[in-house]
């Protein structure tokens, strides 16, 4: 059965998850798509990319592109997502590739979906992720001139260090009860004020 639902359009029915799982698993290999939380995942490389999107909407009956982001999966690369829908069978496939930190760039999707225009755009301005052929990739949502990417986990927020952190005192302290030689607690992720931020350089 596998075999015939990924050589043809599908029928109209509702498709089970496991056989949708069988006739992805023939069309892309089985290492390559497995059933998580109850939605069909398929992991490619990025060479596979766009051939991956075209065949879930060609051949698996996926037209409907819902949506695109990026994952910050720090030592291995910048994940990028994909979740399409086949309106017709009610059926959707998760589609994820990896690319690396230092060089995260992708094909564009705009050539099979329309509709990732604006996911690609958010996702390159927060996550630096590339893509290559995207038709118009400037920022969507920053304010002009912003520099760096928000949503990678390397990314300090301002905010952490300009404003007092709850967890720099003990719980029932204030600030100004905080004993002179206790060491200051600094938010997850952020740096050293002496090196970063507005106290970097004077102390």
């Amino acid at each position: 059965m596998a075999r015939r639902l990924c050589t043809r359009r599908w029928s109209g029915c509702r498709v089970a998850p496991d056989d949708l799982l069988a006739a992805v698993g023939a069309r892309f290999g089985d290492d390559a798509a497995q059933i998580e939380y109850g939605t069909v995942t398929v992991d490619v490389e990025p060479a596979a990319w766009i051939d991956t999107l075209k065949a879930a909407r060609d051949e698996l009956g996926c037209t409907f592109f819902d949506w695109l982001c990026g994952v910050d999966e720090l030592d291995d690369g910048i994940g990028v997502v994909a979740h399409v829908y086949s309106r017709a069978e009610h059926h959707h496939l998760l589609l994820r590739t990896r690319v690396p930190r230092h060089a995260a760039v992708l094909p564009t999707a705009t050539s099979i979906f329309r509709g990732a225009n604006w996911h690609e755009r958010e996702t390159a301005e927060m996550f630096g992720v590339d893509f290559a052929g995207h038709p118009n990739l400037v920022p969507l949502l920053l304010p002009e001139g912003f520099e760096g990417t928000p949503l990678r986990k390397d990314f300090v927020l301002a905010s952490r260090v300009a404003k007092q952190w709850p967890g720099e005192v003990d719980p029932g302290q204030s600030a100004g009860e905080l004993a002179p030689n206790r060491r200051r607690n600094l938010p997850p992720g952020v740096p050293d004020p002496k090196v970063w931020g507005p106290g970097a350089g004077t102390g």
